[in-house]
């Protein structure tokens, strides 16, 4: 079996397709013990970055694992995913799902809904979100700094009209991403502002509404609401933290313990659609725009997704290093680094106990261990640690995965439980 070339072992970059094809042999049973089951429910949302389910299913990926009966059905919101979870396929709900990062812990330890085990076994992408702002907002002239919305909010809530701010699900990435951006131009998202959960797939209708006034949220919906001329980008996500993880692939516990063969089958068929989705862009949204996925103009996917950035405010940016990844720089790979800053995030406001043994944690849901048993199976590089190491932020802050407590020390506005 073909071993990936070293040099792109080594920086983790996109294997060419026939290098794929090498890697991932035809035949389900082609390294040891096939599934134990035929078929799993997986739930997505309407997000470019949920395309690496959408690929595996479409291009019989699944199938080619051993899993041909493997569903990938749409959910309404990310509170959607988490009832049908917490179900399970057996009541009528989902296995597992394209899921913020960070929900698998909030529904683990029972903050999100009823306290219902599960594991993370890949992340599906990193980068490609943003915050985007309203037209009536625009004389701000807010982008990475969020300073300029201080006293706007303050005179809108003076008037008792205070700035309605949307994400996806309290304590997911987007709620996070957004309350660190405000939180670094001296806003407090919790007194200064109001922050509401709003579907992905909503947020421009109701920026076009003017029920609020900015949001964080995955593409297309950012771009769809610059095309539209109804607001623009302020920041892409990545400006605050460059690679950061986002979405992941994210299983019931009880599952993947009973069927451990067909969650690494999983695991594989996310693998190689990843590494498809980075090569071949154009092709992806093609698929992933039609109406039983996503349901957008295929020109509100692709640039971005290329590196063209219209930011709508007279910013346009070629080759952008702000791009979703899938598969380059490990980017599927759950790193258990990034999760401990999620859970520190979450307890930074209030969402999660400050006393949560965030380690144990993270090893309890963290399922980095089954990756890399499929990618030595195929011979695929990985990272040398489960930890991507001390990461830096936009306005100077750093996160060490060893010593949590000092970040959260360093940051002047927070909320903890």
């Amino acid at each position: 079996m073909t071993i990936i070339n070293r040099r792109e072992a080594l920086f983790g970059a996109v294997a060419t397709v026939a290098a794929a094809k090498a890697l991932f042999p035809s035949g389900a049973h082609a390294a040891g013990k096939g599934p134990e089951v035929s078929a799993a429910k997986l739930g997505f949302i309407a997000l470019t970055d949920s395309s690496p389910l959408i690929i595996a299913k479409e291009r019989g990926l699944f199938a080619k694992y051993g899993m041909p009966d493997v569903e990938v059905l749409k959910q309404a919101s990310w509170a959607a995913t988490r009832d049908n979870l917490v179900l399970g396929s057996k009541g009528g709900g989902i296995d597992g799902a394209h899921i913020l990062s960070p929900m698998p812990y909030l529904i683990t330890t029972g903050q999100a809904a009823k306290p219902t085990p599960m594991y993370i076994l890949a992340r599906l992408n990193t980068n490609g979100q943003a915050i985007s702002v309203g037209n009536d907002l625009k004389s701000v002239k807010v982008g990475l700094n969020s300073a300029g919305l201080k006293a706007k909010f303050a005179q809108m809530k003076a008037a008792g009209n205070i700035a309605k701010v949307a994400m996806t699900f309290r304590g997911g990435t987007h709620d996070l991403w957004l309350r660190y951006w405000l939180a670094a131009g001296g806003i407090n998202p919790d007194v200064d502002c109001s922050t509401i959960v709003i579907p992905p797939p909503q947020m421009v209708a109701n920026m076009k509404a003017g029920t609020q006034d900015a949001f964080c949220v995955g593409e297309p919906w950012n771009g769809q609401l610059v095309s539209q001329k109804i607001g623009y980008t302020a920041t892409t996500t990545s400006e605050i933290w460059m690679n950061h993880p986002e979405k992941a692939l994210g299983m019931r516990a009880d599952w993947v313990d009973k069927y451990p063969n067909a969650a690494k089958a999983l695991i594989a068929a996310v693998m190689e659609a990843a590494q498809w989705c980075d090569k071949n862009r154009a092709a992806m949204c093609a698929i992933t725009a039609g109406r039983q996925y996503i349901n957008v103009p295929i020109k509100d996917i692709v640039p971005r997704l290329q590196g063209t950035i219209d930011y709508g405010d007279g910013r346009n940016v070629a080759n952008s290093p702000h791009i979703m990844k899938f598969w380059a720089d490990f980017a599927n790979f759950p790193f258990k680094s990034h999760d401990a800053w999620f859970i520190t995030e979450n307890k930074r406001w209030g969402i999660l106990d400050d006393g949560l043994n965030t380690t144990a944690l993270v090893n309890k849901v963290n399922r980095a261990d089954l990756w890399r048993e499929v990618a030595k199976t195929y011979k695929i590089a990985a990272p040398a640690s489960d930890s991507r190491g001390v990461e830096k932020f936009f306005d100077g802050k750093v996160f060490d995965p060893a010593n949590p407590d000092a970040y959260l020390k360093s940051q002047p506005i927070k909320k903890m439980a």
